[in-house]
């Protein structure tokens, strides 16, 4: 199976695993929330991580993370719990990829999904701490893992 087949044809699964995950870890805000609360907000998630795949672009994701960390942050959530709710949601994402996705392909496919969620964490991260500091906190530059590979 491909990375995109995977990620249409599982969705629903991969967003029910990543909110069973959640539960386990009892992150108080999200618990708070209520579960279609967070199955909604995960479900985001997921959409964003798959059309940032698709597109091989993070300008989407980037944008939503920035208003989740402001949201989060005034409801009271603390950084760890926010970025909990991207750890499950990767977590159960590589477990469907080294089950369905084809042999030859898993190492590119762990390498996007990574590459996306890794973003959105560290633009999360950057975002909730600027707020927490009154400034804009400093991002990594990482346009070139998504500009190819040497072949190596």
């Amino acid at each position: 199976m491909k990375l995109d087949e995977l990620l249409t044809s599982e969705a629903a699964g991969i967003v029910d695993g990543a909110l069973a995950a959640l539960r386990r870890a009892h992150v108080k805000g999200y618990e708070n929330a209520g579960a279609a609360v967070t199955r909604d907000r995960l479900a985001r998630l997921y959409e964003l991580t798959v059309e940032s795949v698709r597109q091989r672009s993070l300008t989407a994701l980037a944008r939503h993370v920035v208003d989740v960390a402001r949201a989060r942050r005034a409801a009271g959530y603390d950084l760890r719990e926010v970025q909990t709710a991207f750890n499950v949601l990767e977590e159960v994402i590589w477990k469907r990829i080294l089950a369905k996705v084809d042999a030859a392909d898993v190492a590119e496919a762990l390498g996007l999904v990574s590459t996306v969620l890794g973003a959105g964490k560290d633009r999360l991260a950057c975002a909730y701490i600027g707020q927490v500091a009154g400034a804009r906190a400093p991002t990594l530059d990482q346009r070139a893992l998504f500009s190819g590979t040497d072949g190596a």
